[in-house]
């Protein structure tokens, strides 16, 4: 491999410019859409009707191409643990979350994400460990988050009332750390095709969450939602999962990683603006300073800020 393209990320066009921005907008977009569901919907069962619609979308999408159902029946363990640590576990925590807080705030929470998948990488592989920029941008990034939740968590001991409480500030934050694993854990689908990967884990995502759903929701048993939510619950599943899986892979074919890892820097803005736009959130100091030092502990872990990917 050519040293150079080894370290700096390939260049993009305009075309893959325009996809990453769309992507980031879609991305942001499935928070705005998740606290407008989940206000009618209990959260498991939200998660099991995002999964269930994109992954039916998927499989009519492939239409068995790339050796899907060989490969869903060779390896349906592995894709049962990527489906827990990737969709399972962190969509519930997050929409549980986001019965509390705004759309804005759960992304930028969650965007800590790439910073667990660090830290995580370092602790459990060979091959990732911790360099100096890494750790700067770890401990930015993590700076940001304690200014985000820093106030909450001292609000039991100052018999402060104001504002969400501290569980769901930190149940985003949570989901951000099973992100990390399945990052971690999801690269012994390397030889897999992508969409195969994506297709698998929310399948096995699906059979998880129907025995689930059934035990602590009762879906039956609930009333029908409004409008605007079934609209919000279609868009969370096919537009900022099925399609956003495609989006992504392409991106990744024209770009490589690196480039379509930038997508994390669009997301909690994107989340922020249609929160305050469509949902008449408000952005107060400790939260645009908070989001400021993420977005900066990102930009560092990048290595852009450098000129050069951090090693």
């Amino acid at each position: 491999m050519n040293q150079a393209a080894a370290v700096y990320p390939q260049t993009m066009s305009a075309r893959t410019w325009a996809m990453l921005v769309c992507l980031g907008l879609i991305w942001g977009g499935s928070f705005f859409f998740a606290r407008v569901a989940v206000q009618h919907i209990p959260p498991v069962t939200l998660v099991l009707l995002r999964v269930a619609i994109a992954a039916l979308a998927l499989h009519l999408y492939l239409r068995g191409r790339h050796g899907l159902y060989p490969t869903l029946w060779l390896r349906w363990r592995e894709f049962l643990v990527m489906g827990l640590l990737n969709n399972v576990i962190p969509h519930i925590l997050i929409f549980t979350g986001q019965t509390e807080i705004g759309a804005g705030l759960a992304a930028i929470l969650n965007a800590t994400t790439p910073i667990f998948t660090v830290l995580i990488a370092n602790w459990l592989t060979e091959d990732e460990k911790l360099s100096a920029a890494k750790i700067a941008g770890c401990l930015v990034g993590l700076l940001g988050t304690a200014v985000l939740v820093g106030p909450r968590a001292l609000a039991p001991f100052a018999g402060g009332s104001d504002g969400p409480p501290l569980w769901a500030l930190l149940l985003p934050v949570a989901a951000a750390a099973s992100y990390g694993l399945s990052a971690t854990y999801g690269k012994r689908f390397r030889g897999v095709a992508a969409p195969v990967t994506a297709t698998g884990q929310l399948t096995a995502s699906t059979v998880v969450l129907l025995p689930l759903a059934a035990l602590v929701d009762q879906p039956w048993s609930l009333p029908m939602p409004p409008l605007g939510a079934v609209l919000a619950v279609l868009a969370l599943a096919l537009l900022s999962t099925a399609y956003a899986y495609i989006l992504f892979f392409r991106i990744m074919a024209a770009a490589g990683a690196t480039n379509t890892s930038l997508v994390t820097l669009l997301v909690p803005p994107s989340a922020i603006l249609a929160g305050v736009v469509f949902l008449g959130e408000s952005i107060s100091l400790p939260v645009a300073a908070g989001m400021l030092l993420v977005l900066l502990g990102l930009v560092i872990l990048d290595g852009r800020l450098l000129g050069k990917r951090a090693a």
